[in-house]
């Protein structure tokens, strides 16, 4: 290994992936063994590389190393909330997720990681609170505002102190983001370095919007999970050549004893069964708490973390199963059902609501908690779970599938808005880049894809399933064997979720 390396005691195959993306830096300007900036090689823009592993490969951690690295080298962490004017000397590094689930994981583990569309989009700042921005920033002297006062700004100040967040610190100074956000545009100036984790859940697009973007790209993947609809069972990574691809192969959490990461591995044993999986689990179970060998469906768990299944039919039967389990009227929605966004449905007129929506984190695929209704008909308040900024109100339309029914049961909508399905259970594809502290398998549903025989990529569908399904979990596995559903213990409740200080609004979703 090569004196670019950090102090950190690397696996070979994480210390050759070390040299090789330090490699990769160098040619883009950026020295890590110097922790210096210089000017980048011109043969170096548009390079991408793939580090791949499955899960306890050590990918998150390398990430996380090397973004430590850029930073001691002077590389600038760019977030999407705010970005000062752009200096000629300046190098940026962004570190992206598809989804807001996905990149609370990574900043749960103090990598400052952000959705892919709050980098694709800048925000317009109100030029006077501008100000006070690049004031934080160090790049201006403390200005002077009419509407607050000097006890107000050094409460962003001490605030920017301790949380690098240009919103975070104006609401500390008693600002909404209605006061400072006054629009959201596609970014026009390109960046330096991008990582993406979760880059498995990649399309095409992406892929070809991120190209764009970024000069150096380097693709965090676990080749084992399902690839995106639509995309013929091929992942972004696999078309890059040999020598563009890093792969980790010691299981580096496996140090932990981890039942469930045991689980996960034995899968790529090509003999191995659903039958003969499902008494591994069993014996897992007996063993250990972490993994349990469920006769029902717990529906007070269903409420924060989805059970996951294949079938859409049993999807939309255990929606309905836990809705009269909490007495949820028919025609309306309880504070403390869950949602997953399935789109907004906005005519092109109404752009800037899109992307407002979508840089609060309401894209296709969030989690969100229905708070109650908004303050207009059709609207709801919502938290997203996941986002920087969790809280807003939006037009809604919220659709309760019917099983056996090609149109959904429509409780309440707006005109248009963002549309909802209901989000006590998913699909195990829509799980993906996701984690729950404990997660439920529907098990009844992966013998059923095994019974069918289908393969993906050569790989039986039921293993693939298995895998992404029982890597959702960060604690606890519960592997469901019964269609059955335990009673609540209690009421929803929304008094459980993070509120922000001062929560930030788009007052204009209800102008």
């Amino acid at each position: 290994m090569t004196n670019a390396s950090p102090a950190l005691t690397f696996s070979d195959d994480q210390a050759a992936a070390w040299d090789a993306l330090a490699e990769l830096l160098g040619k883009a300007g950026i020295d890590l063994a110097d922790e210096t900036l210089l000017p980048p090689d011109p043969d170096g823009d548009g390079a991408v590389m793939a580090v791949l592993g499955k899960a306890g490969s050590g990918k998150t951690m390398l990430l996380a190393e090397l973004t430590k690295a850029l930073s001691a080298a002077g590389v600038e962490t760019v977030s999407g909330d705010y970005e000062g004017k752009r200096r000629k000397e300046r190098r940026t590094l962004a570190i992206l997720a598809p989804t807001n689930k996905a990149a609370s994981v990574l900043r749960n583990r103090g990598v400052p990681a952000t959705t892919i569309h709050r980098i694709l989009y800048t925000p317009v700042y109100d030029p006077e609170y501008e100000k006070i921005a690049e004031w934080l920033e160090g790049n201006a002297s403390k200005p002077e505002i009419e509407d607050l006062t000097d006890t107000a700004l050094d409460r962003a100040k001490a605030f920017y102190e301790t949380v690098k967040s240009i919103p975070g610190a104006l609401a500390a100074a008693g600002l909404r983001g209605s006061d400072f956000i006054k629009g959201w545009k596609r970014r026009e100036d390109p960046l330096d370095v991008g990582f993406i984790d979760e880059s498995s859940m990649l399309d095409a697009r992406q892929m070809e919007d991120l190209q764009e973007i970024f000069q150096t790209l380097v693709l965090f993947g676990d080749p084992a999970q399902l690839a995106p609809v639509g995309q013929s069972g091929e992942m972004v990574f696999d078309t890059l050549p040999a020598k563009q691809k890093l792969e980790l192969h010691r299981i580096h959490r496996q140090a932990d004893d981890n039942p469930i990461l045991d689980l996960a591995h034995a899968l790529a044993d090509p003999d191995l069964g659903f039958e003969q999986f499902e008494r591994m689990i069993e014996d897992a179970a007996q063993r250990d708490e972490r993994v349990v060998w469920a006769g029902r469906v717990e529906s007070d768990l269903m409420a924060r973390s989805p059970v996951l299944v294949w079938r859409n039919a049993t999807r939309i039967r255990l929606i309905h199963a836990f809705r009269a389990a909490h007495g949820a009227p028919e025609t309306e929605l309880l504070p403390g059902e869950p949602l997953i966004c399935d789109g907004l449905e906005l005519p092109l007129k109404h752009r800037k609501r899109r992307i407002d929506l979508e840089a609060r984190g309401l894209i296709k695929g969030a989690q969100c908690i229905y708070l109650g209704p908004g303050s207009k008909p059709g609207f709801s308040r919502l938290h997203v779970m996941g986002s920087e900024e969790p809280r807003l109100s939006a037009a809604s339309i919220v659709k309760i599938e019917r099983e056996g029914e090609e149109e959904p049961f429509i409780p309440f909508a707006a005109t248009m808005g963002a549309a909802f399905l209901h989000g006590a259970a998913v699909t195990i594809h829509k799980a993906q880049g996701s984690q729950w502290r404990d997660v439920q398998v529907f098990a009844p549903d992966l013998y059923a894809a095994a019974r069918a025989g289908r393969t993906e990529a050569g790989i039986p569908l039921w293993k693939r399933l298995a895998y992404v399904a029982i890597t959702r979990a960060e604690h606890r596995l519960l592997w469901v064997v019964r269609n059955r559903l335990a009673r609540p213990e209690g009421p929803l409740r929304i008094d459980d979720l993070a509120q922000p200080a001062a929560p930030l609004t788009l007052q204009a979703q209800e102008s």
